[in-house]
């Protein structure tokens, strides 16, 4: 965390404060900066090639994609020191939380296609990409978000500093068994 560390020192300090004081919600900012470029790229490859018909079901598949990644990354990162369930209770939470997350990111996309007919022949192609955009990738993504961070903190990752890791001691090379 040297790198980390550095830029810390370099920030004027009511902005470092800041910063480290809410740590954890910029971590899973991160993370969901990192899901996003995932999300993006799984969603146009299957939106571009095999699911250009099915544009709600290429980005379905791409949110559960991005969600596993988002596990691994939100566990192992962003809430390390959080905890308080055993890990298998632990994921089951976290999946059932990110597939309500998953329907939450896909409706805004269902309602601009099927409910506002926002969809080639109604409208140009560029307004359809345009509107599928701005619903599905954006305002989708930042309803999950929201929710996702809440009911992460609430119910899978609820006890603050339950999975504190210990450091190992240094070894200084000073053996105090060879003396």
């Amino acid at each position: 965390m040297a790198f980390v560390d550095t830029l810390l020192t370099r920030l004027p300090k009511p902005v470092r404060s800041l910063l480290i004081k809410h740590r954890e919600l910029l971590k899973f900012a991160v993370v969901g900066g990192v899901c996003f470029i995932v999300t993006n790229a799984i969603n146009y490859a299957l939106k571009l090639t095999v699911l250009n018909r099915n544009p709600v079901t290429a980005l379905i598949v791409a949110v559960i994609i991005a969600t596993i990644v988002s596990y691994i990354l939100n566990r192992e990162w962003s809430f390390r020191h959080r905890g308080g369930r055993e890990r298998p209770h632990e994921a089951a939470l976290f999946f059932l939380i990110s597939g309500i997350g998953v329907g939450l990111n896909a409706l805004p996309l269902w309602m601009s296609r099927y409910l506002f007919d926002l969809a080639v022949p109604h409208v140009s192609l560029l307004t359809q990409e345009i509107a599928d955009f701005g619903f599905g990738i954006i305002l989708g993504t930042l309803v999950a978000m929201v929710f996702r961070w809440w009911a992460f903190k609430k119910w899978v990752f609820p006890v603050a500093e339950a999975r504190v890791r210990r450091l190992r001691p240094v070894d200084t090379g000073n053996d105090e068994r060879a003396a």
